[in-house]
């Protein structure tokens, strides 16, 4: 009987500290996707300001009550704009961000590719 106490005790031990580890890791991965208004350039997990403290605040009590990932971007995508976030999604507003870098490669490969066949 003392050892499957014993058991469960180390068993939930080790499982709450995986939980926080766990915890850990999505708010450093959230914390890093999204940007701090009052820094320039700066992520809030980079950044020291106040602002940047209380998201860090924030995103760790919205794990804390169990939201995932994707809800705490919809969050601050609602509550602050489309900006506070590093990777936006694909929409109407960010078509130009992201097809601008795949038109630019075509239109590059198009002029070296000219080039080369006028030379030859």
């Amino acid at each position: 009987m003392k050892i499957l106490k014993f058991f469960f005790i180390f068993y939930f031990i080790f499982s709450f500290n995986y939980s926080n580890a766990d915890n850990e890791d999505i708010k450093i991965k959230i914390t890093k996707n999204l940007r701090c208004l009052i820094c320039q350039g700066q992520s809030v997990y980079d950044s020291d300001s106040e602002f940047a403290n209380s998201l860090k605040v924030l995103v760790d009590k919205k794990l804390e009550e169990g939201f995932s990932e994707k809800q705490i971007y919809s969050f601050f995508k609602d509550k602050y704009g489309e900006w506070i976030l590093y990777d936006p999604g694909l929409n109407k507003n960010t078509y130009i961000l992201w097809l601008l870098p795949i038109l630019m490669f075509l239109i590059g490969g198009a002029i070296i590719f000219k080039s080369f066949i006028i030379r030859k």
